[in-house]
């Protein structure tokens, strides 16, 4: 069998949690219902606060103030809907990055179409968000309630300054606005402080950490309404039966990724590997990168996720290339992978041509050079072709 090579992490990691896909191990996990008083259900329950507890320490939050999902999503989801309980009239904006990611984006249009006031947040050609794109679409309101912007963008690896955003909103006089941050591609690949950025909610997913699908985190500096009820888990927040295996495979995942020294060992590793990536790709004539000017040791991004456009081969055309050759790219969100639109990429003004020619490469922790080097080759193989 031909050799296969990963690039698509920010899609899903590759999995190194014992839980996933092995029925055996979960199985061997205590099975009671976290709600219930007998033994069992109090073992599920410790369990389930261990974990909570875990991710706390590691997150530097509140264990309170942390809440189990079945991903980003939902958290995000959860966040954006509590804009349906009406306040101050009804008419309070919600302001959203034109860069965000479907489950931001999509929802989006939902909330407009349902009649609350939705103000797009234009990004700068680099793909952030700043200050001043913040300010212009504040000035379009009197009354915003919300503004949702993620801290890493899934397609182009930018890095928003969150805490300089917070701060701008932290100085307007009146009601408080609140700021979530969909933090997914983040934790655990880049040094972040959420408390520090004074963010009021957050969200992660552990199958980007390499855990299972099913189960995420949303933190939440105080609690919100939500639309469904239930049992009153998660207090309230986040009704339904707890996945207790999955919350302690997330703690684990957390603790292996997103602690300091790890962190800041497995971003020189990844920040390196793209160097050499990201300078051999600029030595192609056909190749250009999105955005154009980003370098290749560039802090303003993530190591993790590169978009690369290719002259001549639309983005479906070399994704599937590639594939061929035994390397798994994508064209950008794997959320929205049966669409042809860029969103993101028109949101920071690239030529809608250039678009569609995009290619999203993403590595991860047992990524190697080797990798790297053989991805290059690969693709100066099938630019002779095409």
């Amino acid at each position: 069998m031909k050799a296969r090579y990963y690039f698509d992490w920010a899609a899903t990691a590759v999995p190194d949690h014992p839980l996933v896909n092995n029925p055996v191990r979960e199985a061997a996990l205590p099975f009671g219902n976290p709600s219930s008083r007998h033994t069992e259900g109090r073992i599920a329950r410790d369990i389930l606060e261990d974990a909570r507890t875990r991710s706390a320490a590691v997150l530097g939050l509140p264990a309170k103030h942390l809440y189990f999902s079945s991903g980003g999503t939902e958290a995000n989801a959860l966040v954006l809907y509590s804009l349906l309980f009406k306040k101050n009239g009804g008419r309070e904006a919600f302001l959203y990055s034109r860069a965000e990611h479907p489950s931001i984006r999509e929802n989006a249009k939902i909330l407009e179409r349902l009649g609350k006031n939705v103000i797009p947040i234009g990004v700068e050609r680099d793909g952030r968000v700043s200050p001043v794109s913040l300010e212009r679409a504040l000035e379009k309101t009197d009354n915003p309630r919300l503004a949702a912007i993620m801290g890493v963008n899934n397609e182009t690896g930018a890095i928003t300054d969150i805490l300089s955003l917070t701060a701008l909103l932290r100085k307007r006089p009146g009601r408080a606005v609140h700021f979530h941050c969909d933090m997914v591609q983040g934790i655990g690949k880049i040094p972040l402080d959420l408390g520090g950025w004074d963010v009021d909610s957050a969200s992660l997913s552990a199958h980007k950490l390499g855990g299972p699908r099913g189960i995420g985190l949303l933190y939440l500096r105080k609690p919100i309404q939500v639309l469904y009820s239930g049992g009153g888990q998660e207090g309230g927040i986040r009704p339904g039966t707890e996945n207790v295996a999955g919350a302690a495979a997330l703690a684990d995942c957390l603790e292996r990724r997103a602690r300091p020294e790890k962190l800041r060992a497995d971003y020189a590793a990844a920040a390196s590997r793209f160097k050499g990536l990201i300078e051999g790709l600029k030595s192609l004539s056909r190749c250009s990168l999105i955005p154009e000017d980003r370098k290749a040791e560039d802090p303003g991004f993530s190591p993790y996720i590169l978009q690369a456009a290719f002259d001549g081969i639309p983005g479906e055309v070399m994704v599937r290339a590639l594939d061929d050759a035994g390397f798994a790219v994508s064209t950008g969100s794997a959320c929205s992978g049966d669409k042809k639109e860029r969103p993101v990429l028109d949101a920071m003004g690239v030529d809608e041509r250039k678009g569609l020619f995009g290619i999203r490469i993403s590595q991860g922790w047992s990524t190697t050079e080797q990798d790297t080097e053989a991805l290059l080759e690969a693709i100066k193989d099938i630019l002779k072709i095409y």
